[in-house]
């Protein structure tokens, strides 16, 4: 079974399964994180791949904010009057707080992925919590949002995160498409093609709109290719919604 939803080119890898599950208290931290690939198990644990109603389609961006990347993103849905949802890292609200402010007055959903872009596989309980309480202040002090929704980076939970997520009433929210826009060999027909091979009513599209985790200039690719998915969207009739 897979640790990470992504492959081994984005980031850094998960450790080995064997080393993971070494002793039986590091097994119990790490089951939650092994689980949610079942649906069984995803729906008990309240983590979330698709839109509840089944109906529209919900953009979603990670990894910003990004002093061009997210800019760009925001020019192409204003351009075509669609909502999307930004996961902002907190070092990165640091960096670009204004861009920050910008996604929140054009009334997009902001959620929680993380301050520093770790795999919590390599993070003990209290690493994790200290990464979150950093990440939503941070959030809240630029976008005067305090986030609803959290979504781990690389797609990999833990028990510590999400056991903080419930606590603070936050939604986890996964994806069920992407572009695998953060590789260096992905173009903009790449991308627009693998988000909407499968996509339909309830589906969450993942896209990236920074490259400070991917591939040097991965955000242009992705921003080329937003206009070509939210074509095809309008061509099959697919409303875009916020999640």
């Amino acid at each position: 079974m897979r640790l990470s939803i992504y492959p081994p080119d984005h980031g850094s890898p998960s450790p080995p399964l064997a080393g993971a599950l070494a002793s039986a208290a590091m097994a119990s931290y790490l089951l939650p994180a092994l689980a949610f690939y079942s649906n069984t198990m995803r729906r008990l644990l309240g983590v979330e791949n698709r839109i509840a109603s089944h109906r529209g389609v919900a953009l979603t961006f990670d990894d910003g904010p990004h002093a061009q990347g997210t800019p760009a993103v925001l020019d192409t849905l204003r351009a075509r009057d669609t909502q999307a949802t930004f996961f902002l890292v907190g070092e990165q609200v640091l960096r670009n707080p204004t861009v920050a402010a910008e996604i929140a007055a054009a009334g997009h959903a902001i959620g929680l992925h993380c301050h520093r872009h770790r795999n919590l596989l390599r993070l003990a309980p209290w690493q994790v919590r200290e990464d979150v309480t950093r990440a939503q202040a941070a959030i809240e002090d630029a976008t005067g949002v305090s986030p609803a929704l959290y979504r781990p980076p690389y797609g990999i939970l833990n028990a510590s995160a999400l056991r903080l997520a419930r606590q603070a009433g936050r939604r986890t929210l996964l994806w069920s498409d992407w572009g695998r826009d953060w590789r260096a060999r992905a173009t903009p027909e790449s991308i627009a093609a693998l988000v909407t091979d499968d996509v339909g009513d309830g589906s969450i599209v993942l896209l990236h709109d920074a490259d400070d985790y991917s591939a040097p200039g991965s955000w242009r690719r992705t921003a080329l290719a937003l206009p070509r998915v939210l074509d095809v969207l309008a061509e099959r009739g697919l409303e875009t919604v916020l999640p």
